[in-house]
């Protein structure tokens, strides 16, 4: 009797008993888990591996995790460019920054507009931010706006503005206001003679650093990896962006090797012995490098923000 109460209690109880996983099942998910975190990893190392190879090397080898012959082709080919890279980085730097701050911003503050109930026109403005998640104005009529009624072509701001808001961050801020703010707070503050604007900046951001992450990195990818926008809207070369700019080198590249039999021999034979692989391998490092250091730093904020007001306590 004693031992079968012993063991009763060391039985967890209610919905103790539905989180407890198997010791089988435990060892199965870890492998799950690292085999997806290699799907993830392997092409990254591989990219890398493949940038620092010589380029005939690829050609009698193949792609190899451990280049056959270590050669930094790819990288003196970028560095050749360095004037142009260093401006387009300071131009990517600039969009990248000055876009994610006016991007948090005007977000945060549409979505705390919409998450307070006693606001008029909330459900008007919650169908006007939600519609453009279905429906959108298309290419033609974007460009139009964005050109001719408010001039952003060849301006750094084509470059920020188009990318500002998303009706999809406006909606994961409204939640988030809406799911962990009190109510209570705010009335309070009320009471007190706050303004909404010292409401806003002075009580709600301060305990809104998970969803502030959220936006914030979401905005910065989007514009770190943007090249669409300079194509669209930029013909100055002195603005292109760094993806803009090395997309554009990758295709002349590919272009270049297209056409080598139709130059001349001297021409054909530079074209030949050009990095193209390894050049391309070591683009595709310059744009991943810089943003995959910025993540760790953003990844705690970044996962409350996902599954705050999932559970509601």
């Amino acid at each position: 009797m004693v031992s079968t109460k012993k063991k009763r209690k060391n039985q967890p109880d209610g919905f103790e008993r539905f989180n407890q996983i198997s010791t089988p099942m435990n060892v199965i998910l870890n492998i799950i888990f690292i085999l997806a975190a290699l799907v993830c990893v392997v092409p990254v190392l591989l990219v890398v591996a493949i940038s620092f190879s010589a380029e005939s090397s690829i050609t009698e080898y193949g792609y190899r995790f451990i280049p056959k012959i270590v050669s930094f082709e790819g990288y003196s080919y970028l560095a050749s460019q360095s004037t142009m890279i260093l401006r387009a980085l300071g131009i990517s730097l600039f969009v990248t920054i000055v876009g994610t701050v006016i991007g948090v911003l005007l977000t945060t503050l549409m979505g705390y507009v919409l998450s307070r109930t006693t606001y008029k026109l909330n459900n008007f403005l919650t169908m006007v931010v939600f519609i453009p998640m279905v429906f959108n104005g298309g290419l033609v009529s974007t460009y139009a706006v964005n050109t001719q009624l408010l001039g952003l072509k060849n301006t750094v701001w084509a470059l920020i503005l188009p990318l500002c808001v998303s009706s999809f961050n406006v909606v994961i801020c409204r939640t988030f206001f809406k799911t962990t703010v009190p109510e209570s707070l705010i009335e309070s503050a009320k009471m007190d003679g706050a303004s909404q604007l010292k409401i806003f900046f002075k009580i709600v951001l301060p305990i809104s650093l998970p969803v502030l992450a959220t936006i914030g990195l979401f905005l910065c990818f989007a514009y770190w990896n943007d090249w669409y926008q300079s194509m669209l809207y930029i013909d100055d070369s002195k603005l292109y962006s760094l993806q803009a700019l090395l997309n554009g080198i990758l295709t002349n590249i590919q272009m270049l090797a297209r056409n080598a039999a139709a130059m001349g021999g001297s021409a054909a034979e530079i074209i030949a012995n050009m990095p193209q692989e390894a050049a391309r391998m070591a683009i595709v490092v310059i744009i991943v490098l810089p943003i995959a250091c910025a993540y760790p730093y953003f990844q705690k904020y970044f996962i409350s923000g996902l599954t705050v007001g999932a559970v509601k306590g």
